[in-house]
């Protein structure tokens, strides 16, 4: 099947092969491979948070260097995001990904080698630029391989991925810190290095971004690789590709800009979506972080029983990943981002109103909260990637996670502040309660849906 070779018609041409391509073990074993790498990441993500404790008594840390370990992280992360999305906009998303990888696989490794702060510290930034690149890119490149018909699905199923290696990095730390230390944590974490020759050697660059980039031969022979791998792993040729005339023709190629989220159709979704990114993350920490402290300064709970009552509500937040993944192609994404931060909102009040007296209320309902924004947080991974072309896709990708970093940072300090100033625990809640009706009506009135459309169709 011959191409033209104006990128123009290339693009319409790529989409409708790709949306032709049905369900097979190609498409699963690229989520696969990718899924794990970004597992891993999530794995290398939380580790310093349960290392700290014993890196601090070994290198006899004070409270200010133990802040600036935690915080080093997640400045690299919100930094990384934002480099990602404007390289992977220019020399590809496979690129990207894999030196994210690479980069964080050898940090981890050069981790276990360090004996003073300053080289881990050092290797903790740079680390954070790689896990903060890794993610959004991932993101843009899964939705850019599936086609509309249940793309929500395939693509939150990979998504709930990093969660999971939240839950599971939690859980092998609890067991592998008191046993052996906390350098062997990290050499583990250094794995998803070898998944980086797979990524080389398996993974083809997004046909969309060779088409939208002019590179139209590349392009061809791309697609034609990714219908060669379909068709032998389904047994049987492919049925032609139908280009709906509903899908226009891609605007001519150019180099991706912060001004091009702001132009024309795309200021409202620019605008909305981050507002959602920010207020669901805000919540999603503000909550997360403090539950420990909260079960061990307000109930008297043992350090023990505090971390295990935190590990329930994260795996609530699981199921809550899982429902909206089912469910997102049938109610839409306005629906699942709408309801979601409603029913976040109404725990919270709930829980606010009761006064958190016990900590079965706290696990309940905070349990329950977290079951509703999980599911707005993993769905905004799906959605965003859907708000913007193939030229800027990744930059609006990764400038979410700049805002879902902004509030990763800022809802632990209000919580902090609210409770220390001494609010109580109600209130705390019924602050964040109102913060996510905000997040609600925004999504309610301003959310575009765009299930069942292929991304040529809602952003030309």
């Amino acid at each position: 099947m011959s191409i033209a070779a104006t990128p123009e018609v290339t693009q319409r041409d790529i989409a409708a092969r790709l949306e032709r391509l049905p369900m097979s073990r190609w498409q699963v074993s690229i989520r696969l491979i990718i899924g794990i790498v970004t597992f891993f990441e999530a794995f290398d993500q939380l580790l310093i948070a349960y290392t700290l404790p014993v890196i601090g008594r070994e290198w006899h840390m004070t409270t200010a260097s133990s802040t600036a370990t935690l915080t080093i992280g997640s400045i690299g992360m919100l930094l990384g995001a934002l480099a990602s999305g404007w390289a992977a906009d220019r020399i590809g998303r496979v690129k990207v990904i894999t030196l994210c990888v690479a980069v964080t696989a050898l940090c981890s490794l050069a981790m276990t080698l360090c004996t003073a702060l300053l080289p881990f510290l050092i290797l903790r930034f740079v680390q954070g630029l790689a896990i903060g690149g890794e993610v959004p890119t991932a993101a843009a490149y899964i939705a850019e391989i599936s086609r509309a018909r249940r793309r929500g699905r395939f693509v939150l199923m990979y998504e709930i991925v990093f969660p999971a290696g939240l839950a599971v990095g939690a859980l092998v730390a609890a067991w592998v810190i008191p046993h052996w230390g906390w350098r062997p944590l990290f050499a583990l974490a250094a794995i998803p290095g070898l998944a980086a020759v797979l990524l080389q050697l398996r993974i083809p660059e997004s046909p969309r971004w060779l088409a939208a980039h002019g590179h139209t031969e590349k392009a061809e022979a791309t697609m034609a690789l990714i219908e060669r791998r379909v068709e032998e792993s389904l047994g049987r040729p492919l049925p032609p590709p139908a280009v709906s005339t509903a899908v226009p023709e891609a605007a001519p190629s150019k180099r991706s800009s912060f001004r091009d989220l702001f132009a024309g159709r795309y200021r409202r979704r620019t605008l909305m979506v981050w507002t959602i990114w920010f207020v669901g993350y805000l919540a999603n920490y503000g909550i997360t972080s403090w539950l420990p402290t909260l079960y061990k300064g307000s109930f008297h709970l043992s350090i023990g029983q505090a971390l295990w009552y935190s590990t329930a509500t994260s795996v609530a937040g699981l199921v809550g990943c899982l429902i909206a993944a089912l469910v997102v192609d049938k109610l839409g994404r306005r629906i699942v981002l709408a309801a979601g931060l409603g029913g976040t909102t109404a725990m919270l009040v709930v829980l606010g109103a009761l006064g958190a007296g016990t900590p079965l209320q706290l696990l309940v309902w905070s349990s329950l909260a977290a079951m509703f924004n999980f599911a707005v947080n993993v769905c905004l991974y799906l959605y965003t990637p859907e708000l913007y072309p193939t030229r800027s896709r990744a930059l609006g990708v990764s400038l979410g996670g700049v805002l879902n970093r902004f509030g990763l940072i800022l809802g632990p300090i209000l919580v902090g502040a609210l409770y220390a100033g001494g609010s109580g625990l109600a209130s705390v809640f019924l602050v964040l309660g109102g913060i996510c009706f905000v997040g609600a009506l925004v999504a309610g009135f301003f959310a575009e849906e765009t299930k069942g459309r292929t991304l040529e169709e809602v952003s030309p």
